[in-house]
């Protein structure tokens, strides 16, 4: 009998990927067979960078990295519930990322939501690695906005984009 497929869904705005994301999306290739980057158009929150350009800048960055892992990622956008989207891709996996103990509270409520919405989904917690616990892309922006560096926390590609934008 064949091993079944392992689907993940790495759901977020990533405006703009950082970093932190990169680090949790790595780290997912690990324990799934497939990983799809859900790009989210939340309409309570204002995007610096448009959808087409945030899935471009995701595209981008991971590249390289479905090659090296030998793992199939793709980046799709999503405007629907979380579980609908992830039934209608075959996921049954959605990958979370912990920086900080808050984050925690916000993820176990959405967690247990989605649960009650969908029972047959799992959430796995990834806890962001050590040098990126304190990245979080609202910081990210007002670096740039502000003139700072940004490159401690986002590629060079992604640094060079806020440059341009700002």
């Amino acid at each position: 009998m064949p091993k079944p497929l392992h689907i993940g869904i790495y759901p977020g705005t990533f405006d703009p990927i950082t970093l932190g994301h990169l680090d949790i999306i790595q780290r997912a290739t690990c324990i799934l067979d497939r990983l799809i980057i859900a790009v989210a158009t939340n309409s309570e929150k204002t995007p610096l960078f448009s959808i087409e350009e945030r899935i471009q800048l995701i595209e981008q960055e991971i590249k390289s990295l479905s090659l090296a892992q030998g793992v199939e990622i793709s980046v799709k956008r999503f405007d629907t519930l979380l579980v609908n989207f992830a039934k209608q891709e075959g996921a049954h996996i959605l990958v979370r990322g912990l920086r900080p103990v808050s984050d925690f509270e916000y993820e176990f409520q959405m967690a247990g939501t989605n649960r009650t919405l969908c029972p047959e989904i799992e959430t796995v917690f990834l806890v962001a690695s050590e040098k990126c616990q304190l990245i979080a892309s609202h910081l990210v922006k007002e670096i740039a906005r502000l003139k700072g560096d940004t490159t401690p926390f986002v590629s060079k590609n992604v640094s060079d984009k806020l440059k341009e934008r700002f």
